[in-house]
């Protein structure tokens, strides 16, 4: 049964309990997965380009999962147990289940390795939705995190009658991994942090004020919370047992070849999904399952100037791009760098940092941009453009101009 996200989270998702004591949960092992590949648009005169070679071992992405855990293994209470056999009552279609959503899982991972953000929590878009792209339809929750409307404001995701995004993948997966750390960096314990996660931080602050932290055991806090938020860390180390032991279970855990691993491709420009799509040699559908926060038929590079597609079909999308520039240059004699940036329907919204001085960049805030949307775009973290900018907090206004580098 899906788990709805429950309670929007407070928009103070930084301030730390640093008064609070307790036992520290182990710490995951930090793992050697590489952040997840970007393809950016070369925009110089060669007719084709070079991608980057996806090479985690995918025999090993389970042995790296293992290696991250940092919670309770199957046997540490008998809840556990029950709900690892649950899901795996059919073990074929639990493995072919598993094998239709790895590729997400396998991105998810790696941006889990990044913020070194325990290994059960890549199992939670499972939990949540089962690695499925949901809509939001009023204020339900939607995306493969179950993301509140009001909780995507505070995480800095933008949700808006043409854009959602809680079903950018990216977008959404970094703010949630990020989100965690905090958790975990606020409370010591993992366990708290989903909790926090399920119930709102509010209100495990409460808890821990009145109760303090909780011991070892049970593995399953005994706090006065609801049992969809027990539910909620039991089912996720039920996910993590199988993993551990799928042999216990009569399963056999999915491989995922290279060419089918998930990568962020830039886009250059503003286009038709169907165009999009018919340049990556997918069906819409299919593009659309991946990049679902596009809420009309266009992907509008004012939201989000990147897609998520498989290794094989981001080279033949970028192929096909540079192709169709290289073919406008001959006819037309227009630069080639030109015809790639231009937008015949909308300029995006984040715009080119122009170039001051000895290399310094700067980005001019628009409508509607958020420090962490900015952040993103730029791939550097809101701490270093707060650092930077000399900002004491995550609001920018429209028209201030942000240092995209140290400038000391």
């Amino acid at each position: 049964m899906r788990v709805r996200f429950p309670r929007s989270l407070p928009l103070g998702l930084s301030i730390l309990l640093s008064a609070c004591a307790g036992v520290p949960s182990q710490a995951p092992h930090r793992q050697t997965i590489t952040s997840p590949v970007v393809i950016p648009m070369d925009t110089g005169g060669a007719p084709s380009i070079n991608l980057p070679a996806v090479t985690a071992a995918t025999s090993d992405i389970w042995d790296q999962l293992r290696g991250s855990f940092a919670m309770a293994d199957c046997d540490a209470t008998p809840e556990i147990m029950t709900w690892a056999r649950r899901y795996t009552h059919n073990p074929r279609q639990f493995e072919s289940q598993l094998n239709e959503v790895l590729p997400q899982l396998a991105y998810v991972q790696q941006v889990a390795a990044r913020y070194d953000v325990a290994g059960e929590f890549v199992l939670l878009p499972w939990i949540e939705s089962h690695f499925q792209s949901v809509p939001g339809r009023r204020n339900l929750p939607a995306g493969m995190w179950q993301i509140m409307p009001v909780t995507a404001g505070a995480m800095g995701l933008r949700v808006d009658g043409h854009y959602d995004g809680r079903l950018d993948a990216p977008a959404a997966t970094n703010a949630v991994m990020k989100l965690l750390r905090q958790y975990h960096d606020q409370f010591h314990d993992w366990r708290v942090a989903d909790y926090a996660y399920n119930t709102g931080e509010f209100n495990i602050r409460h808890l821990i004020q009145t109760r303090g932290m909780p011991a070892d055991e049970p593995v399953i806090p005994n706090w006065p919370v609801r049992k969809v938020t027990r539910e909620h860390l039991t089912k996720l180390l039920a996910m993590a047992c199988v993993v551990r032991e799928p042999d216990r279970f009569n399963v056999s855990l999915p491989t995922l070849p290279g060419e089918q691993h998930l990568v962020q491709v830039e886009i250059p420009r503003s286009m038709p999904i169907a165009q999009a799509a018919d340049h990556a040699g997918m069906s819409v559908n299919a593009l659309k399952n991946l990049n679902g926060a596009f809420r009309n038929d266009m992907i509008d590079t004012a939201a989000a100037s990147y897609l998520l597609l498989p290794a094989s079909h981001a080279r033949q999308f970028r192929d096909a791009l540079l192709d169709q520039a290289a073919s406008t240059t001959a006819s037309t004699g227009t630069p080639l760098a030109s015809t790639l940036n231009s937008d015949p329907v909308q300029a995006p919204m984040i715009s080119t940092p122009a170039v001051t001085g000895a290399s310094m960049k700067t980005h001019t805030v628009q409508q509607g941009e958020s420090l962490w949307q900015i952040a993103h775009h730029y791939s550097v973290s809101t701490s270093q453009l707060q650092r930077w900018n000399n900002l004491h907090g995550n609001i920018v206004k429209p028209g201030q101009v942000l240092q995209l580098s140290d400038h000391h």
